[in-house]
């Protein structure tokens, strides 16, 4: 059974570190693709580096949760 334990381990933080690539490149990637063209929409500077951090932190707390779930796997 842990055989079986530790593939759905596997299969969880493999799902939470897609999941915070996708916010990377949703909130971060994106919006810096998008001012290298001059698209960045007129919302204030302050605005746009404070949405940053705040995905760019939430991608990096998915990822730390993945690698803590991984931490869970048996021998």
């Amino acid at each position: 059974m842990s055989l079986v334990q530790n593939e759905r381990t596997k299969l969880l933080a493999n799902a939470l570190d897609r999941a915070s690539t996708g916010l990377f490149v949703v909130g971060v990637a994106t919006p810096a693709a998008s001012s290298l063209y001059g698209l960045t929409p007129r919302v204030g500077i302050v605005f746009l580096v404070v949405a940053f951090y705040v995905w760019l932190f939430a991608a990096f707390c998915l990822h730390m949760l993945a690698r803590r779930v991984l931490g869970g796997l048996r021998e």
